[in-house]
């Protein structure tokens, strides 16, 4: 069986074993968010024995301890706050090993979040060939970076990859959809009330897609490993739609709530949650959860920004025609997903940290935050260790502003790393 076909039917791999760990290895990878929803499938795929490309060394950078959900992955943690020039110097300089770089970012296809709605936008489905919307977009200079860099460097290879809402596990990520949705169904659960989809009636009806955390870290590691897929933009999906209409029963089951569906247009999320956390404190307490405020893990606004009209569609031909055949089954992604956050302790969902306009990138040369998935595209990575005047910019959405980060001096550092040959990247 494919590694491939494996992965998208759930298919037993062949799991690292202490007790076998190579003495050398064929490939070095330095993960930074590692503990993000991409981040962390990368770190538990990556050292498998059986991954292509490998055996795989694997550096994973975060920013806070490593936390005990991420413990068991057979990585080389790094604790560094990489918006600290110093701290990203002093730790990172020294993996003169690494081979191929990770990392994650969005809204290639639609512009930044303040503006969707205000500008003229790309007509779905969504193609990688579409040039860039006319607008500031902080991760167009991203990839300006980028392929500055690359074209410096000789040998040194990118790829970008371009998901849409992700359906993976995190408890570090701000824009965890299935996290969020936890939150809110255990909410409806405890005060015995209908679990109402809080969106509009064509979001309800409307064919969705996503794109599994796993998926997005096998389509990395093709691009790493097929010569075909060097240098190139590739859009990341599970392959299948589905209808929230559909998934709201399945998510009414998981949390045993029989009285379920949409009601009419009614409050936001965000409106429907205010004042809801007393009743999530209660939760927490009597499950023995991690220990977290409402505010932390329910992303209301992100919820309400999905289900706030039709999904827009992205294409995955240019994959499939360069040599990518993996997929998921998105229901059976949504079960798996929420099964893992139960399974992990964080019971009815736990999901914020950094995400869009999360940890600044400055010492790369950039500044938003990784790990997250609203699909609206781009994915960058680079090839030497660059300082810049960027930082992760303020988020609006229905005029709330989320996680504003200042600037910092600009000033370019040494390569990261002499040996880095590829540089994989995806929202």
């Amino acid at each position: 069986m494919s590694w491939w076909w494996a992965g998208a039917i759930g298919a037993a791999k062949k799991k690292f074993e202490e007790d076998d760990a190579p003495t050398s290895y064929q490939s070095v990878a330095l993960v930074l968010g590692v503990t993000g929803i991409v981040g962390n499938s990368l770190a538990e795929i990556l050292p498998l024995s059986d991954t292509p490309g490998g055996p795989w060394k694997v550096y994973g950078v975060g920013r806070r301890p490593r936390p005990n959900w991420n413990a068991d992955h057979p990585i080389e943690y790094i604790q560094c706050d990489i918006s600290d020039s110093e701290d990203a110097r002093n730790k990172l300089s020294q993996l003169t090993d690494v081979t191929h770089v990770f990392y994650t970012g969005t809204k290639h296809y639609v512009g930044p979040f303040e503006l969707i709605g205000k500008i003229p936008a790309h007509d779905p489905p969504f193609s990688e060939d579409l040039p860039r919307l006319d607008v500031p977009n902080f991760y167009y200079t991203q990839e300006h970076i980028l392929f500055e860099e690359v074209a410096a460097k000789e040998g040194l290879t990118w790829s970008v990859h371009r998901p849409h809402y992700i359906f993976g596990f995190s408890p570090y990520s701000l824009m965890n959809i299935i996290g969020t949705l936890c939150v809110y169904a255990a909410i409806c659960k405890e005060e015995g009330v209908p679990l109402k989809f809080p969106g509009r009636k064509a979001a309800w009806d409307c064919y969705f897609t996503a794109s599994d955390a796993d998926l997005i870290a096998e389509h990395q590691i093709w691009s790493s490993v097929d010569p075909y897929a060097k240098n190139e933009a590739f859009n990341i999906i599970n392959g299948d739609v589905f209808k929230w209409k559909h998934f709201w029963k399945v998510l009414a089951e998981q949390f045993g709530i029989e009285e379920y569906g949409f009601e009419g247009e009614g409050p936001s999320l965000s409106e429907m949650m205010k004042n809801k956390g007393p009743v999530w404190e209660k939760i927490v307490r009597e499950n023995q959860l991690q220990p977290t405020k409402l505010e932390e893990v329910g992303v209301w606004w992100f919820a309400d920004f999905a289900f706030g009209g039709e999904d827009v569609l992205p294409l995955m031909n240019k994959s499939k025609e360069h040599g990518f055949l993996g997929f998921r089954n998105s229901k059976n992604s949504f079960i798996y997903w929420i099964d893992k956050m139960k399974g992990f302790g964080v019971g009815c969902g736990f999901g914020i940290g950094w995400g869009f306009g999360g940890v600044p990138l400055n010492f790369l040369g950039l500044g938003a935050g990784g790990g997250c998935g609203v699909g609206l595209g781009l994915g960058w990575g680079f090839g030497t260790v660059y300082g810049s005047q960027y930082r992760s910019s303020r988020v609006t959405f229905k005029g709330e502003e989320f996680d504003r980060k200042g600037e910092n001096d600009g000033g370019k550092f040494r390569d990261l790393s002499k040996g880095t040959k590829e540089v994989r990247t995806s929202q």
